[in-house]
């Protein structure tokens, strides 16, 4: 019996990769979509501790002011499972911990002397004044914060940050991305300058599983350990993907894993240059240390650590935003780092990651008593962050590729925007509309 040819296959059932394809399936298209891993939601993917309690691999949230979130959770019926929370922020920094929450929280932040934190809090007045991050983008991050904030809020605040999110590449990554991030953050406060974040009952990966569901319930087929190993070709256009099952083909196709991974699966078949072309963009990758724990560290959710003697970019008390009550009255923390994959620390085991991590999580929390630990997984993404350098909308690809019957779309295009489940999901209603505006 010979294979069927899909309308679309989708390769990667992270959030863009399932937004498209349920978006292509509610239009009556046959779609099908591969994924190499065991589950669905990519870096929003989950795993289960011993008990069987459910938690996200990576920490997520969404803002208040997201758009294709909550759109597409209330079309898929599940608007009762959104949950809001308040947000408590704070910083580590020179071995005490700091709450930078609302602006008054600011003024008490004696790191800094009096003038440079209204310098600080001055800041967002002049990020928005920005109209065109073009003409940013052939800046530094320090290059274009240092003169705004001045060298010392720089030291104190942002530089830390920076080189503990792209380490080897902190100076590389241009102002747009960090300016972006600002804006977006500033538009989420209250009247009070406090933050209200959202989040999916049950995490984003129990809404990547509504959302392979729902494209099944539309007629489209989710295949999971499925990696893809290479192309077949005729002319400029794909015919079909070899995979350990056979290959599968389509008269369209839409690739959604980061560029190299593309890149590996064209090598051979597609122009030599366009395959470096992909290969240009660099990733940084990340380890997440996820905790569960008998005791709460603090009370706050997000403590970016700004202490240059700390390995982390952040310590996410998850269980300070959405309530212990959910997770079996246990409390659950991730442990973020961003590091090249070359870094040795890259290789270490699940143990003895957890022994480094927690040997500096004592120090943050003396009180912290091995004790406390009930169990711990440790995960890690081998591109975890695409790193923006200067002039990265001059070099990024676009979603055509060679082929004139596929398209990518991956997280390393939501520029100028950060990733995020909300991009990942506009990106790939987006693609959808180029795609079906091409098969017209």
């Amino acid at each position: 019996m010979p294979s069927p040819v899909y309308d679309v296959v989708v390769v990667g059932a992270g959030y863009t990769g399932l937004a498209a394809a349920y978006d292509l399936a509610k239009k009556g298209l046959r779609v099908r979509v591969v994924e190499a891993d065991e589950d669905a939601g990519g870096l929003a993917g989950t795993f289960e501790f011993s008990d069987g309690l459910r938690v996200e691999k990576f920490y997520h949230h969404w803002f208040n002011n997201d758009l294709y979130v909550p759109r597409l959770v209330r079309e898929l019926g599940y608007e009762k499972d959104i949950v809001v929370h308040p947000s408590r922020n704070g910083m580590y920094y020179a071995g005490r911990h700091w709450r930078l929450t609302t602006p008054l929280d600011l003024l008490r932040f004696t790191a800094l002397p009096f003038w440079d934190r209204i310098r600080l809090g001055l800041m967002v007045f002049r990020v928005r004044g920005v109209k065109d991050w073009k003409g940013i983008e052939n800046l530094s991050v320090r290059e274009w914060l240092e003169p705004i904030v001045g060298k010392n809020v720089y030291r104190v605040v942002w530089e830390p940050l920076i080189k503990s999110k792209f380490s080897v590449h902190a100076e590389d990554i241009n102002a747009v991305w960090f300016w972006k991030k600002l804006v977006l953050r500033g538009s989420t406060r209250d009247s009070q300058g406090g933050e209200e974040l959202a989040y999916f009952r049950g995490g984003f990966g129990r809404l990547a599983d509504i959302m392979v569901e729902a494209i099944r319930a539309k007629g489209g087929e989710v295949t999971f350990g499925t990696p893809v190993a290479g192309l077949k070709t005729k002319d400029n256009k794909i015919t079909a993907l070899e995979t350990k099952d056979g290959p599968i083909s389509a008269k369209q196709f839409l690739f959604t894993p980061a560029f190299p991974i593309v890149a590996d699966i064209f090598e051979g078949k597609a122009d030599p240059a366009y395959v470096a072309k992909l290969r240009r963009v660099k990733y940084l990758g990340n380890m997440c240390l996820v905790l569960r724990l008998k005791r709460s560290l603090s009370e706050t959710y997000w403590l970016n650590v700004n202490d240059p003697g700390f390995p982390f970019v952040g310590v996410i008390e998850h269980t300070n935003f959405d309530p212990p009550e959910n997770y079996k009255g246990s409390h659950i923390a991730f442990l973020s780092k961003y590091l090249p994959v070359k870094d040795p620390v890259w290789n270490y085991s699940e143990d003895e990651y957890a022994d480094f991590a927690l040997e500096h999580l004592k120090r943050m929390f003396p009180d912290l008593d091995r004790s406390w630990v009930i169990e711990y997984r440790m995960w890690r993404s081998s591109y975890a962050q695409p790193v923006t350098e200067r002039g990265y909308s001059d070099y990024v690809p676009g979603r055509r590729t060679p082929f004139s019957n596929a398209f990518i779309s991956t997280m390393a295009q939501v520029y100028p925007e950060d990733r995020g489940t909300n991009y990942a999901i506009r990106e790939g209603l987006e693609v959808v509309e180029d795609m079906t505006g091409a098969a017209a």
